[in-house]
């Protein structure tokens, strides 16, 4: 069976003197352990826990974002498939908007760092295709959510 985690690929408008696309960014944590890779905020589903719970409660344990914070936006949850040390994991994604972009992100002991990026400098970091992907995908989604309204 896959190790199963959940989290958020959290965004930021920046200021409306800004155009689309170019006023979104990405937050990206830098693990405090092994390669130091940088993700978006994500953890382990508890025994009994939903996977949107699940990535409410890790975005609020590792940033400090809580559901005061966030906006998850409708229509966004990608899953992402890979291994780690030979063992499958499973990894869902959704998309939530920090409500006041201003909101201090608040670290926890299992990263060193934070970063709001665009997404060439959020794929940059990434480093691995799947996020990558999965960066691409939500700025695609929100984009198309800007044409709508």
């Amino acid at each position: 069976m896959a190790l199963r985690a959940c989290g958020f690929i959290v965004f930021r408008r920046l200021g409306s003197a800004i155009p689309p696309p170019g006023n979104i960014e990405y937050l990206l944590l830098q693990t405090s352990y092994g390669e130091h890779h940088w993700t978006p905020p994500k953890g382990h589903v508890d025994p009994g826990e939903d996977d949107l719970t699940t990535a409410l409660r890790e975005t609020k344990e590792e940033a400090g974002l809580g559901t005061e914070h966030l906006r998850v936006m409708d229509g966004f949850v990608q899953e992402l498939r890979y291994e780690v040390r030979g063992k499958p994991k499973e990894v869902l994604y959704w998309l939530a908007e920090l409500k006041d972009p201003r909101t201090a992100v608040a670290l926890s002991d299992e990263h060193q760092d934070y970063r709001w990026a665009r997404l060439e400098e959020a794929c940059t970091l990434a480093r691995y295709k799947d996020l990558q992907d999965t960066l691409r995908a939500a700025q695609r989604h929100l984009e198309a959510q800007q044409y709508k309204s």
